[in-house]
């Protein structure tokens, strides 16, 4: 992973944290979704508006609607917590050593965006030394609000689940890029895997993500993150009542890759992603 490094992660689960970090908890779910809110309208301004896109030294892409919709987060939290530190994918980090970090992604699935697709979102976490606490997939077109703590998870205000699913191959699998599996990791027993379960598609980036967490798949995978693209996934998938974890099965934060499952396949999904490899799972 491309850490972009965060202060190194407490190990604390959440439940333990300060008293402020839980007491902060609603206030922030709600600044939150004024984040999304602001960052949506520059969003929807420039979807399918023949954009100029350029090309960032990593060769992936970025647009004024990338940049404009981190800017305006980035002035709201300034405005609101100047004490609060952010790291964005377009801007880099601010107050780095600050205990609290908002990590923001204003487009994740730019590639999606700019070919007119719908699979994108937004993802917004607040992170307290160097855990997340809170963790938000937006998609601004549908206005869809999804929303976790890690003990549970919400979407436009109604609490959501990932649903049973005990056999791989009763499984719906999700991953972004099949070809970039092959680059990072065990790319023949990762497609020996899409092929045991009973559905395969690349509906990736967050939106994948978002299905697992909601309900409508099983195995969400991606062969590599940068920290903007792991943290808001963590609160969401954990609260939802499923398990994260890197490629290899552990603590997805300074990780390779992340898995993320309804949670009773997700060791049998992470010995069949790595069959050479000893693995040590994160605890259930």
């Amino acid at each position: 992973m491309n850490s972009d490094a965060l202060t190194p992660p407490d190990a604390t689960p959440i439940a333990e944290k300060s008293l402020e970090a839980r007491a902060g908890l609603r206030e922030w779910m709600e600044f939150a979704h004024h984040l999304a809110a602001l960052s949506a309208e520059p969003i929807r301004r420039y979807f399918r508006a023949g954009i100029t896109v350029e090309l960032k030294d990593d060769l992936s892409p970025v647009t004024i609607a990338d940049r404009q919709a981190e800017e305006v987060m980035r002035e709201a939290i300034l405005r609101a917590y100047p004490d609060h530190g952010i790291l964005g994918e377009e801007f880099g980090h601010h107050r780095p050593d600050a205990d609290y970090q908002w990590v923001l992604d204003p487009i994740d699935g730019t590639k999606s965006y700019i070919s007119g697709s719908f699979l994108f979102g937004t993802l917004i976490a607040l992170v307290y030394r160097g855990r997340p606490i809170l963790g938000v997939i937006h998609q601004p077109l549908l206005g869809d609000f999804l929303i976790g703590d890690g003990a549970h998870a919400w979407l436009n205000g109604r609490p959501v689940s990932v649903r049973p699913c005990r056999r791989v191959e009763d499984a719906v699998m999700l991953n972004t890029s099949h070809w970039n599996v092959f680059n990072h990791q065990d790319g023949a027993a990762f497609e020996a895997l899409s092929r045991r379960v009973q559905r395969y598609h690349n509906w990736g980036d967050c939106h994948g993500y978002y299905l697992v967490a909601v309900g409508g798949a099983d195995i969400m995978t991606d062969p590599i993150l940068n920290m903007w693209d792991l943290m808001a996934l963590i609160p969401i998938i954990e609260g939802a009542g499923g398990r994260i974890t890197d490629w290899q099965g552990r603590d997805p934060i300074g990780g390779s890759g992340a898995g993320a499952t309804g949670g009773a396949i997700h060791e049998a999904v992470i010995r069949l992603l790595n069959p050479t490899l000893q693995t040590s799972p994160v605890p259930a």
